[in-house]
């Protein structure tokens, strides 16, 4: 009979017992260094304190992944570590019998994704959730893993099936520089923020050959392109074609060196994403040409320019107001590259239109000159959030593969990570939002789940508490009152908003809820919402017109006049197609607003996520400044303690991390029933069984099966049954 003692098989043999004497000795011999342990259950006693000790000991030795039980915890290095993603290392992981026995890393849960694809154990279907803080390496986590798909998922045997595996390969790599430029920015925490957040869809034909994947994106944070903070850039973009256009490039879009745009802070500073040349590239390897490209560079020009419109009020307030003498060529060169008409251009921002009335009476009524700023930077929301809209349609065009092409997918999700700035408003809601529902839907799939299933089993283990984030998430969006209602309901009222009265409401409404906090320190109408990573301050002031995200119809009439063949082509002009502010005129409906349209398609995600195989990789930032050699242990303490790490290691540790249903398990190891134990131990105990009739399934674990599984490791794994399932040691 064979037993397993510190997860090593023993039995009769000499290297058995050899084994076990290894053991022993290490064990007499002391602890293991810190830095050794690879699996964070492997810590004695597993408490904050030692956790971060030994996270602490292997970032100083350049070890920057550590297993977590079901999570891979991954450190940012903030520098260059050669051959850690290599593609020999890839392919050392891909053909390795164990891949967990090898160090932790990223290909290790890449691998583990891709087999499980292979094995046909339902959920077919596999998802990786790559969590943390803005700047803790999300982005480059997924880039590496999108790599080692491409590697790994494509050995076709034909010349020509090679080719093309080669062109789709390509193509999904290629996608990944174009939506970082166009949607990621430097900001305060990380020098490549994704500002927006995207669900990778890699998918596998029957031979698990990546034939093509889709991307799904999800707030895309257009507010940047016309108001940046303090010391943060706007997206990459703008600063690539700045630095990188040719003599010939600027003299086309108007863009002289030194010349100073008021949407383009910091331009002096220099970043590794600055690469103008990578970003063309990967656009030709996604079939927009090269004049297509000339367009939306010209495009992207105009609204720099644009961004340098600035008004005055007037004398009279039935004029409207004036633009600024220094920047009437900003208007007039604006114009030229969007190819509308100027005084078109200038009146939509000048004046607006007014109807009222059952006929529908048309007046127009000069605007503030707070209100022509706000329709400026309306219109470069507007074009940039069609233009990156359209970029994602074009790039799953050309990746994505026919739906009977394909069987199984592996996602990836790249979310952006918890924010908390010293001004936060309706992004960063939605942005913790998000990572709270994710924080949920690993709550619900691993702690609050596992600790189920050992209950109802009947399996002997102690009741280990986890901090569950129900009660922030009733807050923000429970029924029927939550702080996601109230900020709709202020858009659907015929009123002015006032940020001091919406403050009110949320704190009057929402009074003694646990999560909702107030800072009577501060100056500005505000609420605080205590998330499960810590405690943010909103503001108020914005936050309901953001939510509301109004088009002016005028400027939609504007840019359908455009002679520009892009924007042509992004604002067809349909005159039979009526705009949702007529729409919602006709039918008293309310417009949809920002956060049900975000609450919509999160849930939209969230339930692909519950159809798949979950796999975690918890990104940790070591310090802020994004230094290498540099662990400050009260930031990554914060860290640990927001995504409840702990708690994840303790059930991992008291529990069984894998888990195979009955039905599963007898279909992948059927053919053990021609087989049935002799009276001696071991494996090569092993005869024919004889043939029975009872069907699969039957009986007390169907006979001889029931011997093989109470006594048999197969590879390395003792495999229990319990009353529902099997589950793995």
């Amino acid at each position: 009979m064979l037993q397993q003692v510190n997860g090593h098989s023993l039995g009769s043999d000499a290297e058995g017992r050899a084994s076990l004497k290894g053991d022993l000795r290490e064990f007499l011999g002391g602890e293991i260094p810190l830095h050794q342990l690879d699996d964070l259950t492997k810590v004695n006693p597993v408490t904050l304190e030692t956790v971060l000790r030994c996270l602490q000991a292997r970032y100083t030795e350049d070890i920057f992944y550590t297993n977590a039980g079901c999570t891979l915890v991954a450190l940012n290095p903030f520098k260059h570590v050669p051959q850690l993603y290599a593609p020999e290392l890839m392919q050392e992981y891909h053909a390795a019998p164990q891949p967990q026995k090898l160090k932790p890393h990223i290909f290790t849960v890449g691998e583990q994704t891709y087999r499980n694809v292979k094995s046909l154990i339902e959920p077919v279907n596999q998802s990786i959730v790559v969590s943390g803080e803005s700047g803790a390496g999300k982005t480059w986590t997924s880039r590496c893993l999108m790599k080692f798909y491409a590697v790994v998922a494509a050995s076709p045997t034909s010349c020509e099936n090679h080719k093309i595996a080669e062109r789709i390969e390509q193509r999904i790599l290629n996608s990944n520089p174009v939506m970082e430029a166009f949607g990621n920015a430097c900001t305060l925490r990380n020098s490549n923020s994704s500002r927006f957040g995207k669900f990778i869809q890699l998918q596998l034909n029957r031979a698990q050959q990546m034939t093509g994947a889709a991307v799904q994106t999800y707030l895309l944070e257009k507010t940047r392109v016309a108001c940046q903070a303090s010391s943060e850039r706007n997206f990459h973009i703008f600063y690539q074609i700045c630095k990188g256009a040719t003599e010939d490039e600027r003299l086309q879009w108007h863009l002289p060196e030194g010349t100073a745009f008021s949407w383009l802070p910091n331009p002096e500073s220099s970043l590794e994403e600055d690469c103008f040349e990578v970003t063309r590239e990967a656009m030709l390897h996604l079939g927009i040409d090269t004049p297509t490209q000339n367009n939306i560079f010209k495009v992207l020009a105009g609204l720099l320019h644009l961004g340098n419109v600035h008004f005055v009020d007037s004398e009279d307030e039935a004029l409207p107001c004036q633009v600024m003498d220094d920047t009437k060529v900003s208007v007039r060169t604006s114009a030229l590259l969007l190819q509308l008409p100027e005084k078109m251009l200038l009146e939509s921002m000048q004046i607006r239109t007014i109807k009222a009335g059952r006929q529908q009476q048309v007046f127009q009524k000069p605007c503030s000159r707070a209100e022509c700023d706000t329709r400026r930077d309306c219109l470069a929301k507007l074009i940039y959030a069609r233009l990156f809209d359209w970029l994602v349609s074009v790039i799953n065009s050309s990746i994505c593969a026919d739906s009977k092409s394909w069987t199984a997918f592996i996602g990836l999700l790249d979310v952006y990570g918890f924010e908390s700035f010293p001004k936060n408003s309706l992004e960063q809601l939605c942005i913790n939002y998000a990572n709270e529902k994710l924080q949920q839907h690993f709550v619900a799939h691993y702690l609050r789940a596992q600790q189920e299933e050992y209950e109802v089993e009947g399996l002997e283990w102690s009741f280990v508490n986890y901090q569950d984030n129900q009660t922030c998430l009733d807050l923000l969006e429970g029924s029927p009152i939550s702080i996601c209602s109230l900020i709709n309901e202020e858009c659907r009222l015929n009123r002015p908003s006032s940020a001091a009265q919406l403050q009110t409401r949320i704190e009057s409404t929402l009074a003694g809820r646990p999560c909702l906090g107030h800072n009577k320190l501060s100056r500005e109408p505000s609420f605080v919402v205590v998330h499960f990573a810590g405690p943010v301050r909103y503001h108020t002031a914005g936050l309901v017109e953001k939510n509301k995200d109004p088009v002016p119809p005028e400027l939609t009439e504007l840019l359908q006049q455009s002679q520009d063949p892009l924007l042509t082509m992004l604002f067809p002009a349909n005159p039979e197609e009526k705009t949702q502010e007529e729409l919602s005129g006709q039918s008293r409906a309310p417009a949809l607003t920002v956060v049900s349209k975000f609450k919509a398609s999160l849930e939209q995600l969230l339930q692909v996520l519950h159809n798949t195989t979950p796999h975690y990789i918890r990104c940790i930032k070591p310090n802020s400044q994004s230094q290498p050699q540099s662990f400050l242990q009260e930031e990554v303490l914060n860290q640990l303690e927001a995504c409840g790490l702990v708690e994840t290691i303790h059930i991992s540790a008291a529990g069984f991390p894998i888990r195979v249903s009955h039905q599963n398990f007898m279909e992948r190891y059927k053919l053990l029933r021609r087989l049935r134990p002799r009276t001696s131990s071991g494996l090569g105990g092993l005869e024919p069984a004889k043939e029975s009739s009872a069907p699969l399934g039957t009986g007390p674990f169907c006979g001889c099966l029931s011997s093989l599984v109470s006594s048999i490791c197969f590879g390395g794994l003792c495999l229990q049954r319990g009353t529902r399932q099997l589950t793995v040691v």
